[in-house]
């Protein structure tokens, strides 16, 4: 069965049909679904929804565009919130330079960034990675963390070049690959995925955001993960069936499941 490790299924373009559509997960062939929060809203969301579905597991933190509404009290809550038994690592966190350019607020980000990373060895827990016109920082921020010990993590929707990737795949990181590889467009992910060891993906879909040819610019979900499925054995010279199985076992080996 397909293991989704990013999607939001707590975002308000689910609202109609939220229900529905996860109750047709299974009869689709995905098996597992990991939500990750990205806001501070999103925390409690996420544990209603590992909570109403048994094959939907969480990520719990707070994704860098909330980075200046976090205090301390939001770090407790984070802490707490990983004590649930469907937690299974702490995301999604990092840095996104695209929309916030001062420096001050990549200073923000950072620290909230650190303090999450915090979390993630202190409860011995995997980390989701989001990066957005953060290379540099957000490998230093990285290289750092692992230097001291974690316990792995994932890089999502990786859209840097085949040069960072090495040096994420060498820390021994797995990268997160959705929608993106079957844009046309997309020639330098590609590259990445025919690079990177089997072993080191993770599929992923960030529902309700990219979602693959042919539904570009459409509400995407998990069902549509057989695509990127696709275009992953056409990459590796595997079957899909073998990109099914060996993306299935790194997530549960990565998450503790």
């Amino acid at each position: 069965m397909i293991f989704d490790t990013h999607a939001h299924y707590d975002d308000e373009a689910f609202d109609a049909d939220r229900d529905v559509l996860l109750e047709s997960m299974e009869s689709n062939g995905i098996g597992t679904i990991v939500n990750v929060c990205a806001s501070i809203d999103g925390l409690e969301k996420t544990i209603a929804l590992m909570e109403k579905y048994p094959f939907v597991y969480g990520a719990i933190g707070v994704h860098p565009d909330d980075a200046d509404q976090m205090t301390q009290e939001t770090l407790d809550k984070i802490r707490t919130l990983l004590q649930h038994e469907k937690a299974v690592a702490v995301g999604e966190i990092g840095l996104d330079y695209y929309w916030h350019k001062e420096k001050e607020e990549h200073l923000i980000q950072q620290n909230m960034f650190r303090a999450q990373m915090e979390i993630a060895r202190e409860e011995k827990l995997p980390f989701m990675i989001h990066s957005r016109e953060a290379a540099e920082d957000t490998l230093n921020i990285v290289r750092e963390y692992m230097k001291g010990g974690m316990y792995g993590g994932i890089i999502h929707c990786f859209s840097y070049s085949k040069e960072i990737a090495r040096e994420y795949l060498n820390m021994g990181l797995s990268l997160g690959i959705g929608g993106v590889v079957t844009f046309q467009n997309a020639r330098k992910l590609r590259e990445v995925v025919e690079y990177a060891p089997m072993e080191q993906i993770v599929l992923e879909t960030d529902s309700p955001y990219l979602a693959p040819v042919p539904f570009r610019g459409k509400r995407n979900s998990s069902r549509n993960l057989p695509y990127v499925v696709n275009r992953i054995a056409e990459l590796k010279g595997i079957t899909p069936e073998e990109v099914i199985e060996i993306t299935e076992k790194n997530a549960r080996k990565l998450l503790n499941l």
